[in-house]
């Protein structure tokens, strides 16, 4: 077992810490924002149905965690310069990520991980170690997350108010701060089931580098149960430490949200995020989360959304791909002068 192998494993368990840190936090916000859950008892939902999802989700279908194994080439197993330059890409999504949490802007991880491989991977091998076949799946996602994670909570949230219009204001209150609680857990969930599986692709890319792990034919990895629940536990430990900053920014500052809008935004999300994961399109929860509460605030009336928030998180999704990927092929440049 190499220093190499070790440091890269360390790396990747420590993206996954990050990863739940800043972004697995984005799934409770709503929750919190509108007082159905406590921020304790918010975050330690997430941790709880964060590992569910990791699990369960892999178990039916780890076509996310294939796309994300099969996105770069890092080259054959047992190649020392291929895990330097793995160790490399998680070191710049790492400093993206402390970044953003630094200044409360909840960038997607997902978007970050793709970046940062994508950028170490043209560092060592050029264009040709990038599959743009499945590179496509990630833009796919983008717009599908955008337009169904907006539309989604504009729509679901409009139902509502014409559904319920003449329903006794007690008895709806008391229905949709029930139904956000479930919501709240099920977003955790999904988050778990799309981030956890695109992190447990890269583990899985590490363990094949060292000699540890076998693709199958069609390059694909069969996922052990310990990875599963080894990533699973470091991002549930990553959002019990550091969630608060992010769960302000997305459920506080960009839309005042009555319960009712929360529950929309999180059965809008969640929706989105379901269909992705089943059809193996690696979607970013931040994304898909901050857009349905965009289309929630804007049912109300534009003004209701503070879009100079929603700006500069528009900003840091736009600067992801290019800025992480610089910092992934730059570090990757000097890890292997390095070592």
């Amino acid at each position: 077992m190499s220093l190499a192998f070790i440091i890269s494993v360390l790396l990747v368990l420590g993206v996954v810490f990050v990863n739940g840190w800043t972004d697995a936090p984005n799934a409770i916000g709503s929750a919190v924002a509108t007082k159905v859950l406590r921020p304790r008892s918010a975050i330690i939902v997430a941790v709880i149905f964060n590992f569910l999802g990791v699990l369960l989700m892999t178990l039916i279908s780890s076509q996310v965690a294939d796309t994300i194994s099969k996105m770069v080439d890092f080259g054959p197993a047992g190649n020392q310069q291929s895990l330097v330059v793995l160790a490399a890409a998680m070191f710049s999504i790492v400093i993206w990520a402390v970044a953003a949490w630094y200044y409360g802007i909840p960038t997607s991880e997902s978007h970050a991980l793709i970046a940062g491989i994508t950028g170490a991977a043209l560092a060592l091998g050029g264009l040709s170690a990038v599959n743009m076949k499945e590179w496509s799946k990630v833009l796919i996602g983008l717009v599908v997350s955008s337009i169904l994670g907006f539309g989604s909570g504009f729509g679901i949230a409009r139902f509502i108010e014409a559904f319920f219009r003449n329903a006794e204001r007690r008895k709806a209150e008391s229905f949709f701060r029930k139904g956000q609680a479930g919501m709240a857990a099920w977003m955790a969930f999904l988050h778990g089931a799309q981030d956890g599986q695109k992190f447990m692709g890269v583990f899985m890319m590490a363990l094949f580098l060292n000699g540890m792990a076998g693709r199958a034919a069609d390059g694909t990895f069969v996922i052990p149960l310990w990875v599963m629940v080894l990533c699973s536990l470091t991002m549930g430990l990553g959002t019990a430490v550091g969630g608060w900053r992010i769960i302000k920014t997305v459920g506080m500052d960009m839309v005042k949200m009555d319960t009712y809008q929360g529950f929309a935004s999180d059965a809008g999300a969640s929706a989105c995020l379901l269909l992705a994961s089943l059809t193996g399109l690696p979607v970013s929860t931040t994304h898909t989360k901050t857009t349905a509460i965009m289309g929630v605030g804007t049912s109300r009336r534009i003004s209701s959304v503070n879009w100079r928030i929603a700006l500069e998180m528009v900003y840091a999704w736009v600067l992801t791909f290019p800025g992480c990927g610089l910092i992934g092929y730059l570090m990757a440049k000097l890890f292997m002068a390095i070592f």
